[in-house]
């Protein structure tokens, strides 16, 4: 009864601080981890006790996987080098950088325990930022940036916190941290790409959209455990599991399950985001409780003035960091403006000769689409820029979270100062996640970063829909010259194809009133919509069109199929 009680009282603790965070335009995580700290001080409130491993093996895995379903693979194709940068070599060295200066702090504690808590407070959480973000008008690349970094770079701190626990025990040499890491991504992300294409494959089978959700639940914990068993990083394959889920289920499953399952996913991974919020706040009268049980010397106050040091530490490792990161990307810009005209004059070679003569059919389409693509990339490259307002937002946005305080739990229980060492992971995430959460829309609005052009996406989004119409077009053309579906059937799809029917009420209409040409109909209009998701996954691609842009058309798509589906039900 206890725990039923503390479940209601939870979720509407976490929907009435969401929905006041929206009244005041703060990120619902800030005030989370604020109500839980200080309800953690109200006499008679609960001590709710979360075991790391729930929340590490439990509660990360569906976060991650609900992030990487909706990540464009093309977009994080396209800034790999860059989310590298900033999942795994920012990592590393936020893990040496703060591993020496807790050294230097507490000698005591020796190098290992020391770096442990180095990989501990070494990785962002990007849910605050990438939530003030969107409603501030963040660029997409900027977006692309912290979630990539958010979904990597968990991955990087826990094997490099696995590896510093290990030595904890014996001797662990620097090439042997390396192999186990390399060891661990590659094994990963064959377990992702496995567990990715296998899941999308057995899902198009079923035609039942709550069977179908109920299977993606499970989905991420079917690539964790593997992964984990083979001593990889089972977060990692996570990532690469939603990555090739999202990228492959337009192709596969239905629109009704697609749609069913990312309004289930979205409530799931806002309770869960919510609660680990909420109870990283609650736990902090006991963090400082078990502090003054076992001071060794070492009170709760020079361990809030070492955790302070710290969160300086790794901000100033990010800013450093970000500023030859920034120049990079500027310089890779640079690359793509000179490689620009040798790629156009392919493209008017492929445009001008024939070339059948040379190559095969299948080889020709696969050089034309790998033209496109790189001629994409490279307007991609020019268009979506990240100067240095971009930088600056980018090195502001370094938030810890939870994660980190239940990565420190896991420390085993012999390690030196273990109730210091959490308490001080604790206070460098509430530390980055309060002022730097609280004071990055008046960054952003300081440094006055332009978001995307809106009348560059709406040409963009108007190109792609004609493109699709016109495939449509072909496809109605087509069947009317076969003539073996009556014309005034093929005209009605055509005139619905350009404006989709709706009667005043909003009730689904009857386009034909005979059962047999009502079925025709139906069939007709789902084999030209398919002609069109054929088409835009073409687009995609070939990346000739922004993610935004196919993301918008792929949700329009979606629901006409998904309305077609159940009018096919009746």
């Amino acid at each position: 009864m206890d725990v039923t009680l503390i479940a209601i009282v939870g979720v509407a603790s976490i929907v009435a601080v969401a929905a006041f965070s929206e009244r005041l335009g703060l990120a619902a995580p800030l005030s989370l981890v604020v109500v839980g700290i200080a309800l953690s001080f109200v006499p008679g409130v609960p001590v709710v006790e979360v075991e790391p491993e729930w929340v590490l093996g439990g509660v990360l895995p569906p976060l991650l996987y609900s992030s990487a379903v909706n990540m464009p693979a093309t977009d994080f194709r396209r800034d790999f080098k860059a989310i590298t940068g900033l999942a795994v070599l920012l990592v590393a060295v936020s893990t040496l950088g703060a591993g020496w200066l807790v050294h230097m702090l507490m000698p005591d504690i020796g190098w290992p325990a020391a770096f442990a808590l180095g990989a501990v407070v070494s990785p962002t959480d990007a849910v605050a930022a990438t939530s003030v973000g969107r409603k501030l008008g963040l660029p997409s690349r900027l977006l692309t940036l912290l979630e990539g970094e958010g979904l990597v770079n968990d991955a990087s701190a826990l094997v490099l916190l696995r590896s510093a626990v290990a030595a904890m025990a014996g001797a662990v040499s620097v090439w042997g941290v390396a192999g186990d890491f390399v060891f661990s991504v590659v094994v990963a992300v064959a377990v992702g790409l496995v567990v990715g294409l296998v899941n999308v494959r057995v899902r198009s089978l079923l035609n039942d959209t709550v069977l179908n959700t109920a299977i993606s639940f499970v989905v991420p914990f079917v690539a964790y455990v593997p992964a984990e068993e083979l001593d990889a990083s089972g977060v990692l394959a996570v990532v690469v599991t939603g990555v090739v889920t999202g990228h492959q289920s337009p192709r596969l499953l239905r629109a009704q399950d697609r749609i069913g399952e990312s309004m289930n996913w979205r409530t799931l991974a806002f309770l869960l985001e919510s609660a680990v919020f909420l109870l990283m706040g609650l736990g902090l009268k006991s963090l400082i409780d078990e502090v003054h049980a076992h001071e060794n010397g070492l009170g709760a106050g020079r361990v809030l003035l070492y955790g302070l040091a710290v969160a300086g530490l790794v901000v100033v490792v990010r800013m450093v960091f970000v500023a030859p990161l920034v120049a990079m990307v500027r310089r890779d810009a640079h690359k793509a403006a000179k490689v620009k005209p040798f790629i156009e004059r392919w493209q008017e070679r492929m445009d001008t000769f024939d070339m059948s003569e040379r190559f095969t059919p299948r080889k020709k389409a696969r050089l034309e689409r790998r033209v496109t693509r790189a001629g994409a990339d490279i307007a991609f490259r020019l268009n979506e820029t990240l100067g240095w307002q971009g930088g600056v937002v980018l090195a502001w946005s370094g938030m810890r979270g939870a994660i980190t305080v239940a990565a420190a739990q896991t420390l085993p229980e012999d390690t030196p100062y273990r109730p210091q060492l959490i308490l001080i992971a604790f206070v460098v995430a509430a530390t980055t996640l309060l002022l730097q959460g609280l004071t990055l829309p008046s960054v952003i609005r300081v440094v006055r970063i332009p978001g995307d052009d809106p009348l560059r996406l709406r040409g963009e989004y108007g190109r792609l829909v004609e493109e699709l119409s016109t495939a449509a077009a072909g496809a109605l053309d087509e069947e009317a010259k076969e003539g073996a579906i009556a014309p005034e059937i093929v005209d009605r799809v055509r005139e619905d194809v350009v404006r989709p029917p709706r009667n005043k009420d909003g009730d689904e209409p009857d386009p034909v009133a005979d059962k047999i040409a009502r079925d025709t109909y139906l069939r007709l209009r789902a084999r030209v919509i398919d002609v069109e998701r054929e088409t835009l996954l073409a687009a995609r691609t070939h990346g000739t069109y922004s993610s935004r842009a196919i993301t918008g058309v792929q949700h329009a798509l979606d629901l006409e199929q998904a309305r077609l589906e159940q009018m096919a039900e009746r």
